[in-house]
């Protein structure tokens, strides 16, 4: 069953949606007809909307960007200090659009989605840790 939904200008309805991002990387991993540059999309997804969590958390209005390092200079104005390995998620960015259709990239490797995979579940955590409780 899906978690509680809450209103949009709720950080917990955008680190839900997270999460969703997420869960889905790692259930569909497993599955043969599924290729590495979609999970590593639903990786960025994940850090996107983690990161715009954060913003409406500090009461900013979360810019319409897929680019990952613009959120997290955002996210350092507003105050907030991220690791170097979270600092590492705007690296996800390149997942957001040319790696979602046939030939505009090259295929995604199982090493470069466990990276992709391994920093968006740090960048997560970090703001889950940072925003509970609620």
């Amino acid at each position: 069953m899906p978690p509680e939904r809450h209103s949009p200008d709720d950080p917990c309805e955008w680190l839900n949606r997270a999460r969703s991002n997420l869960a889905m990387a790692k259930c569909a991993a497993n599955t043969p007809d599924v290729f590495f540059e979609d999970l590593c999309f639903n990786c960025q997804q994940a850090v996107e909307k983690a990161l715009k969590a954060l913003l409406v958390h500090a009461k900013i209005s979360a810019p319409r960007t897929h680019d990952i390092a613009e959120l997290l200079t955002q996210v350092q104005k507003a105050g907030f200090d991220p690791s170097s390995k979270i600092l590492e998620a705007a690296k996800l960015t390149g997942y957001s659009v040319a790696s979602r259709y046939p030939g505009l990239d090259e295929p995604i490797t199982i090493e470069e989605f466990r990276e992709a995979l391994s920093i968006a579940e740090c960048v997560i955590e970090w703001i889950n840790d940072l925003l509970t409780p609620w």
